[in-house]
């Protein structure tokens, strides 16, 4: 009949035993999360059954109406199946969605005494599922079970309340009870009902037909039904039944009946032991079930899972392992019996604590697969793939070993590693063209790559092919910082030290690879002669030592000494090839330095021998410098000039020639002595000079272009009597001077713009610009290398220079000189970069003495 909501008073609000074991029957028979017996009111429901329940719920056992599926059922008396209440239109506002994660629900009505809907037994799934009709069968019949319970526990209410008996419920009625519920829940079951105290077995007419017997042969004795039971079942069924019997608990079995033909049957059995105390009361009734449908899949899951070429291990959730496979067998190294039945962490102890661990309880806490790779220790010493992954209460395990795959990826990456270290190499040492800090440089990436120390011994730029003179100790490292001084102490120690036959000398002679693969401490040590480097070497106590040439064009021009402790070992051979690659991409560069240096140093003389020391006119101060390009080739371009004229006047030339080559270099060397020459008589001023240079250079056809500033020092008696004097100069095409005021202010003197500059076109025009100068003032030409990079314009330059003029005001001009290009060069210009400056001491006292000794030419007045 159509169910009523009734009043909230007739329900019972405490978890009821019974009802709870219907929760659990329904949970594994249909392997839901959460199952509940529901009870209805017209206010609320309560859950006298339940097992997955979320917190608070799981407590309290009772919703309102707003969480309720069970109303539904209630109020139609019909089952309500829905996969998804999502999107499902009767259900779809329902808080239990949201509160208590229902997804997927099936629900069947449960009855009173009067056959009136009061609730529900359902199961709940937190994904969509479509139940299948075997799945509704199963609950269909548990809820027939459940109401008779519900009704029993009505009558028993009923009983107490008219005081007819105080004990109604008999021990038959319990079995009676017991046997129906468990029947029901099962469906198409046989049932069985042992007694303990005669062994006598009662069974009715399903389970002899299920078993292969019938009433005629049937004894009413186990033995009966053993006697069907396939021989490889039949001590876990007995020994299964002894257990319930003797601890009074449930019994629980899978087994096979083998039939008249030969074929096999599988039977489920669920039971439980009931009664009072002693045999002479107690049962054990339950009830069997044909699951060869179900298991036949089973068998052929199974047969799957034992050709795999995966290993697979489940656990129960007390982490014991009730399944294995082949695959597993071999991979883990232990056979099946070993395995089931043991805990994993015992079995096991490498896992405990490790990432193994870490991902078996991931998995299990969060219900979430979980993959990861991680190596075991002895005794298995091998790479695992695992995938955990949660079912049945418990952890499957699926891994595989990947022990080659991964010693594979790790050769790669060692060889990737191998080349990154040698491209490393490369790139810090092309970054220096210093040879010593190349060879730190060296030392801190070997260390500890591929040995526990190294020293690097460097050759004089001269150094003959196998020669031992010249050699000296360039930079040593050690990966221990306690051993770094005695590493250090040992490099300097050893080359007074060696014999002719030590690994050092036969490398230099021989340009081959020196190795000492073992015991190598005994070994150097009678290498060298006795002394502080013997008790060095005792202190070190390499166990192997490889010692490489650093090959160049003419031969080695240093060693690469390795050494490990006893903890590394031996050198590998992968660690041999990346030494020698070292060697090799080392011995080139350094190799480069030298010609670098050589080529440098010519360089230099050649540019420095074109330029002249300045003269020294009184109270005037003139300060002049050179720096060379980083770069050996980049010579040349740029030059200055001081020198006085017959009348006094002091003459300032800064230059720069188009181009950075020897060439350039050359051209200079003939535009600084075509401006000189023309300069050094006197005539009307800079701007006349520009234009006879340019003149001169074209009858002279020199096809040279460069920029340049003239600027002539002057002085008339009124402006010496004023404590001033003059600057004219000339500009073609050149960085504007700068002077730097004795009040610290620092002037541009730009002059309008510049001049076209020379060599472009003969007969361009050429002017003059001039100031007055108060005396301590500072006037600075300079060329562009200092105020214009690849990195940095010519306007930022200019701007950062007068700021820096600012700051150094007041210094003394050497200091300022040497200040300005430390700060505004970097550590390996793209350019060369010459600048000339000058400073007027005041000529109302001695001459200070930083003007210099008053040096000028014979025909120049001394003041």
């Amino acid at each position: 009949m159509t169910g009523s909501l009734p009043p909230s008073t007739a329900l019972p609000s405490r978890p009821d035993p019974a009802f709870e074991r219907f929760a659990r029957l329904v949970r594994r028979q249909l392997d839901v999360p959460v199952a509940l017996v529901t009870l209805v009111s017209g206010e609320q429901q309560v859950f006298p059954g339940a097992v997955g329940l979320p917190e608070p719920w799981q407590s309290t056992r009772c919703t309102p109406l707003s969480h309720s599926f069970c109303q539904h059922v209630v109020r139609s008396a019909a089952p309500l199946v829905i996969t998804d209440a999502r999107t499902e239109p009767l259900v779809a506002d329902n808080l239990a969605i949201p509160d208590l994660h229902v997804i997927a629900y099936a629900g069947v009505p449960l009855t009173d005494a009067d056959g009136t809907v009061v609730g529900s037994l359902c199961a709940i799934d937190h994904r969509p599922r479509t139940w299948s009709d075997e799945d509704l069968a199963v609950l269909t019949d548990l809820a027939g079970a459940c109401s008779s319970e519900l009704q029993l526990g009505q009558a028993q209410q009923r009983v107490s309340e008219a005081g007819a008996r105080a004990e109604q419920v008999s021990v038959q009625q319990d079995v009676d009870r017991a046997r129906s519920a468990l029947a029901l829940a099962a469906g198409q079951v046989g049932t069985f009902d042992m007694d303990l105290a005669t062994g006598a077995l009662t069974v009715d007419d399903r389970l002899l037909e299920l078993s292969g017997m019938d009433r005629a042969t049937f004894t009413g004795r186990p033995e009966d039904v053993y006697a069907r039971v396939h021989p490889d079942d039949v001590a876990d069924v007995v020994a299964r039944v002894e257990h319930a019997v003797d601890t009074g608990g449930t019994y629980a079995a899978e087994y096979r009946i083998v039939l008249g033909d030969g074929s096999c049957r599988w039977l489920t059995a669920r039971g439980e032991v009931v009664g009072g105390t002693g045999n002479a009361a107690r049962r054990l009734v339950g009830v069997v079930h044909d699951i060869t449908a179900q298991r036949s899949p089973l068998q052929l899951a199974a047969q799957a899972l034992e050709s795999m070429a995966v290993g697979y291990l489940t656990m129960d959730v007390d982490w014991r392992i009730t399944y294995v496979n082949d695959e597993a067998e071999h991979a883990l190294g232990l056979p099946r019996d070993q395995l089931v039945g043991g805990i994993i962490w015992e079995l096991f102890p490498g896992t405990v604590g490790t990432e193994f661990e870490a991902g078996y309880r991931r998995a299990a806490d969060t219900g979430e697969p979980y993959t990861f790779d991680a190596h075991y220790p002895e005794p298995l010493n091998a790479w695992y793939e695992v995938r955990a992954n949660p079912e049945h209460g418990g952890v499957a395990l699926y891994f595989t070993d990947i022990t080659t795959r991964v010693g594979v990826q790790q050769q790669s990456e060692r060889a990737a590693a191998r080349e990154q270290l040698l491209g490393r190499i490369t790139e810090e040492l092309v970054g220096t063209l210093d040879a010593d800090e190349a060879a730190q440089r060296l030392s801190r990436l070997v260390v500890p790559a591929i040995a526990d120390w190294c020293i690097v011994t460097l050759g004089d730029d001269d150094l003959a092919a196998g020669a031992r003179r010249g050699l000296r100790s360039a930079a040593s490292w050690h990966r221990d910082a306690a051993m770094r001084e005695t590493t250090a102490a040992y490099a300097q120690a050893r080359l007074g030290s060696l014999e002719d036959d030590a690994v050092l000398v036969r490398a230099m002679r021989t340009g081959q690879l020196q190795l000492i693969d073992a015991h190598a401490t005994a070994q150097v040590e009678e290498m060298l002669a006795e002394g502080p480097a013997q008790e060095l070497m005792g202190a070190l106590a390499p166990e192997a030592v490889a010692v490489l040439p650093l090959p160049g064009r003419h031969g080695p021009v240093g060693i690469l000494s390795l050494a490990n402790g006893a903890a590394r070992g031996s050198f590998t051979p992968e660690d041999l090839v990346t030494a020698r690659h070292a060697a090799a991409r080392s011995g080139l560069v350094l190799d480069n330095a030298r010609l670098f240096r050589q080529q440098r140093g010519l360089a230099e003389g050649f540019q420095r021998s074109l330029l002249t020391p300045p003269p020294e006119p009184d109270h005037v101060q003139i300060v002049v410098r050179y720096v060379p390009a980083g770069q050996a080739a980049e010579v040349g371009g740029d030059w200055y000039d001081a020198f006085l004229q017959p009348s006094g006047a002091t003459v300032l030339v800064i230059g720069d020639v188009v181009g950075h080559d020897v060439q350039a270099a050359a051209a200079m060397g003939q535009a600084r002595t075509i401006v000189r020459a023309l300069a050094a008589r006197d005539h009307d001023g800079p701007a006349a000079v520009m234009t006879e240079v340019e003149q001169v250079m074209q009858t002279l056809q020199s096809g040279i272009m460069a920029t340049a500033v003239v600027a002539r020092l002057e002085q008339t008696d009124e402006e010496h009597a004023a404590g001033l004097a003059r600057l004219r100069w000339s500009n073609a095409g050149h960085p504007p001077p700068m002077v730097v005021s004795p009040d610290g202010e620092v002037r541009v003197l730009d002059g309008g713009r510049p001049d076209l500059l020379l060599g472009v076109r003969p007969d361009a025009p050429r002017r003059e610009a001039q100031v007055t100068l108060p005396w301590r003032s500072v006037v600075l030409l300079y060329t562009d290398g200092l105020v214009e990079t690849r990195h940095e314009d010519i306007d930022h330059g200019l701007a950062r220079l007068q700021r820096l003029l600012g700051e150094l005001a007041g210094r003394d001009l050497d200091e300022l000189c040497d200040e300005v290009l430390a700060r505004m060069l970097p550590t390996n210009p793209g350019d060369d970069v010459a600048l000339v400056a000058i400073q007027l001491h005041p000529q109302d006292r001695p001459r200070p003495p930083q003007a210099g000794p008053n040096r000028v030419p014979p025909n120049v007045p001394a003041d």
